[in-house]
């Protein structure tokens, strides 16, 4: 059924609701947003330390995932970006939106032992895509 949704109720002005509903409605898709095919290549990725091989594997990454997940990402991390330009006024910095969104949009397919260090790097892989936007997703 068409579930009609009133965003003039007052319980969706606070902000965390709204951004909490997100982070779910990404979390219990089926397959995250970078899905776990794409998982141990992204996380290989973000380790190169050459700059500049690390920033086109990303984007080569980013390029070759299916087109509704690219395109979804695209539009999700637009407006991401957009939050980290109003950092002044809601803290929100690429460190803050990654360590939210880091392990809801890119997760392994088994939550094995070693998820603490992974989470370091997927959330280094949101603030690369944060911070490398115009380059990742050219319009």
């Amino acid at each position: 059924p068409d579930e009609q949704l009133d965003l003039d109720d007052g319980r969706w002005e606070d902000i965390h609701v709204v951004t909490g509903a997100l982070k779910l409605f990404l979390r219990e898709l089926p397959e995250p947003l970078i899905p776990f095919s794409h998982f141990d290549k992204f996380i290989a990725a973000i380790k190169i330390q050459d700059l500049s091989l690390r920033g086109r594997c990303i984007r080569d990454l980013v390029l070759s995932l299916p087109p509704a997940h690219h395109d979804t990402m695209k539009v999700l991390f637009r407006h991401l970006c957009r939050v980290v330009e109003h950092k002044e006024e809601n803290r929100m910095s690429v460190q803050s939106v990654a360590i939210v969104f880091g392990p809801t949009l890119l997760r392994p397919a088994s939550e094995e032992s070693n998820m603490a260090m992974h989470m370091v790097f997927q959330n280094q892989v949101v603030e690369h895509i944060l911070n490398h936007y115009g380059y990742i997703f050219p319009d």
